[in-house]
């Protein structure tokens, strides 16, 4: 943990290059080891978001260590310089998991 999943309709060219970047980028926002973000990309996905042009939708889980207004907008400028997406364009959910809902290594973390 944490966990983030990228869904845009977008076409990324470098897709290792980006789950990294947005892991490095996320561990910092949340604290966290980058050896424990896991990043999924969905990307050239069919979505529709008031018209056809390129937008994202990032869910973001972590036990703990989110605070979703300090941490949406670099998350969204990073979107919008690396993939091209209006910020207008992107949604985030964000989602705070308690330690006994998430296993790790065969075991939970509370």
């Amino acid at each position: 943990m944490p966990y983030i999943r990228v869904s845009t309709s977008a076409k990324i060219e470098d897709k290792k290059k980006l789950l990294e970047e947005i892991s490095i980028l996320v561990s910092s926002l949340t604290n966290k080891s980058k050896r424990f973000v896991m990043a999924k990309l969905d990307d050239d996905s069919e979505m529709y978001f008031g018209d056809e042009s390129p937008c994202c939708f990032l869910e973001i889980k972590s036990i703990g260590s989110l605070n979703p207004s300090e941490i949406a907008k670099p998350i969204s400028n990073f979107v919008n310089e690396k993939m091209g997406i209006p910020i207008d364009k992107i949604y985030i959910s964000f989602d705070d998991v308690p330690a006994s809902m998430w296993a790790w290594n065969g075991k939970t973390f509370g």
